[in-house]
């Protein structure tokens, strides 16, 4: 839970102090913002486990927030916080990407049991061994097998590929993957995105010149396949 980081975007500076506190009691580190707009660019720039948002946001609102956020490709857990209850209010939220959903006041106890069970799965899920053809990536060993042999990854290759293995059928834009992969501490272009690519294509395709996993989407960028 220590190297768990959450993002907390509240505007109610009482609010956000008693989340705040109560979460790194619990061992998390976390990044706060009091209005949609820094909490886009937080969500955006950092690597987060956890987005706690509200709705009702000086400058940008949560919904916008959330929306934005799903549009860059970022998949991280975000509940939202809001005054709100109707059920139209709670529709809109998960139809845009938000994962769960809390109407003030709520219990602490109930926030956190909420969160802890969010990462709980995430965990999970980077526990998971993923398989294909002769390969065999394990997230959590940072490893990549092919026919039983450790191939060897640079750090932008091994999250490069995890970011498309995690998620076969859906394509990423080179844009999406630059800030994923690459992140906004250094100035790289597209073509380093198409560079890593290739490298990739050649330690576990069959022929790299006829790429069954790592596919070309004309004019968008690349998507992971599993061969029937």
């Amino acid at each position: 839970m220590a190297d768990e980081t959450i993002l907390i975007v509240e505007d109610d500076p009482t609010m956000l102090r008693g989340l705040k506190d109560n979460f790194e009691f619990e061992g998390y580190r976390v990044v706060t913002a009091v209005d949609g707009e820094t909490g886009l660019q937080a969500a955006v720039e950092g690597r987060l486990d956890l987005i706690l948002l509200d709705i009702m946001l000086p400058k940008v609102n949560g919904y916008e927030v959330c929306r934005l956020i799903r549009r860059e490709g970022i998949e991280t857990p975000v509940i939202m916080l809001t005054a709100k209850g109707q059920e139209s209010d709670i529709v809109l939220g998960l139809n845009i990407g938000a994962d769960d959903y809390v109407t003030k006041p709520f219990s602490i106890k109930e926030l956190l049991a909420r969160v802890n069970a969010f990462l709980r799965r995430r965990r999970e899920q980077q526990d998971r061994i993923y398989h294909f053809g002769d390969c065999e990536l394990n997230p959590a060993a940072r490893k990549l097998l092919r026919g039983g042999v450790e191939v060897v990854l640079t750090p932008k290759e091994f999250s490069l590929l995890m970011l498309l293995v995690a998620r076969p059928g859906r394509a990423f834009t080179r844009d999406v993957i630059l800030r994923r992969v690459w992140g906004y501490d250094v100035i790289v272009t597209t073509r380093s995105v198409d560079r890593c690519i290739n490298t990739l294509r050649g330690k576990i395709e069959p022929d790299p010149c006829e790429p069954i996993y790592i596919k070309t989407v004309r004019d968008i960028g690349y998507r992971f396949e599993l061969p029937e």
